[in-house]
């Protein structure tokens, strides 16, 4: 799932990168999945909005500046600025997600109306009693984690789900049990089979510094001959693995997911469980919340054509999402005063070249309206500037002469070039005139070329 650039209000939530967020005045991180933090690295030089938990472990994994992390507490409503000078302000309030640890729902309030970004959530009864929404009055956008918006996709509750593994694991009281799991979430599930079988669950070191961020009392180790349940990565789950582990012991490995994949090891057992909504979760969730209108987050998944008996029909028809008139004499953010000021001052001292002719250049010019006369046009400009023929001139570069003088007396030669006009000059000044006619065309022309 990629993130999602909103025009009202102008932000970016789970979406990083320069060329992807422009027009964005803030950004928003749900939660710290892999798959919602591509482009997001140490060098990130930007306020970013999350929940405390999620900040924690954005320092701990990606190593960003704590100067930036600028977290929410959930369920309280908070003022976000839209500019550096904060004169334009939302009201955003983070909701619990229910999905892994640290994630939530983005509640945006303002001028634009009221939206409500989901981003990966599982619905619970428990949402229903949440005080922002059980008082808000309408939902204007919802942005809906549709990732199982899908009638033929039947899934468990959490709760079902973690029943089923537990049976599986009766079953074979005397193996080895590896359950594929990502670095952030399922930890309730692993801390329900720890204490149903009374053992350690064994994981990397990597996972036990997460874990130990969460919750410092924890049934987690990294000594393999402590437990009996060891947490792998799910690429670790295939046939070859299977094969290696139950050489060693007997050992059956647990997938808990709620995406399709295929089984290729008898001792492999897919479970559905999922921390995405079901499709009936997310039929109960919006029927419930009565929206405006949906916009899905999954693109590739649509689930308008199931949902849309469902919205509030009292509501006016929303057109495609634009980028708001108020919106447009807003200050953007930028990455901090100080680049700022840096940039202007570049600006200052090192000023971008601008085209244009190199050397003398002219007060004015005046083109030779007719150009077909290109040839005595040279010869009168020739006879006219005095220049000695060795040099290119073109009808378009021809000037006046009183122009010319103005231009060779700024440096110094009034008197011998406006004696150089009297038929009875002096040899050596008209022959300083002509050079310095011919120099001053040189350049003016080999410029002009």
């Amino acid at each position: 799932m990629s993130g999602t650039l909103l025009y009202a209000p102008p932000v970016a939530v789970d979406l990083w990168g320069r060329r992807r967020t422009r027009g964005a005045r803030a950004f928003f991180l749900t939660h710290l999945h892999a798959d919602h933090t591509a482009g997001l690295t140490r060098n990130w030089r930007r306020p970013l909005h999350c929940s405390p938990l999620t900040g924690r472990l954005l320092r701990l994994r990606l190593q960003v500046d704590a100067c930036w992390i600028r977290p929410l507490e959930v369920g309280q409503s908070h003022a976000v600025a839209l500019d550096e000078r904060g004169r334009r302000t939302m009201t955003v309030t983070p909701i619990d997600a229910h999905h892994c640890p640290g994630s939530v729902m983005f509640l945006f309030e303002g001028d634009f109306g009221v939206v409500l970004y989901t981003g990966d959530f599982r619905y619970t009864p428990a949402m229903l009693k949440e005080p922002v929404l059980m008082n808000q009055k309408q939902i204007d956008v919802l942005y809906l984690d549709n990732t199982n918006c899908d009638p033929a996709l039947v899934l468990p509750s959490r709760e079902q789900a973690t029943e089923q593994i537990k049976e599986l694991i009766k079953a074979h009281p005397k193996y080895q049990v590896k359950i594929g799991i990502y670095t952030l979430g399922k930890e309730s599930l692993l801390t329900e089979l720890s204490l149903k079988f009374n053992t350690w669950i064994v994981v990397s070191p990597e996972r036990l510094t997460v874990l130990e961020l969460l919750d410092k009392h924890h049934p987690f180790t990294t000594w393999e001959d402590s437990g009996w349940i060891h947490v792998v990565e799910p690429s670790e789950i295939h046939w070859k693995t299977l094969c290696y582990w139950n050489q060693q012991r007997p050992t059956i490995a647990i997938l808990p997911t709620g995406r399709p994949l295929k089984k290729t090891h008898p001792n492999m057992h897919i479970i559905p469980y999922s921390d995405h909504s079901s499709f009936s979760e997310l039929c109960e969730f919006v029927q419930w919340l009565k929206p405006c209108s949906i916009i899905p987050i999954v693109k590739s998944h649509a689930c308008q054509a199931y949902l849309e008996k469902y919205l509030n029909p009292n509501c006016e028809v929303f057109p495609v999402p634009s980028i708001p008139e108020l919106w447009q004499d807003v200050t953007p953010l930028t990455n901090s005063r100080r680049e700022e000021r840096f940039r202007q001052l570049l600006k200052m001292t090192v000023p971008t070249r601008q085209p244009g002719p190199r050397g003398v250049i002219f007060k004015s010019l005046k083109e030779c309206p007719d150009t077909s006369k290109s040839s005595g046009a040279v010869q009168n400009h020739k006879s006219a500037a005095g220049c000695l023929g060795d040099c290119i001139c073109y009808p378009w570069c021809c000037t006046e002469r009183k122009e010319m003088e103005e231009t060779c007396s700024s440096d110094g030669a009034q008197g011998q070039l406006l004696s150089a006009q009297s038929p009875t000059s002096a040899p050596a000044k008209e022959q300083l005139v002509r050079r310095l006619g011919s120099l001053i065309l040189k350049q003016f022309c080999f410029a002009a070329g």
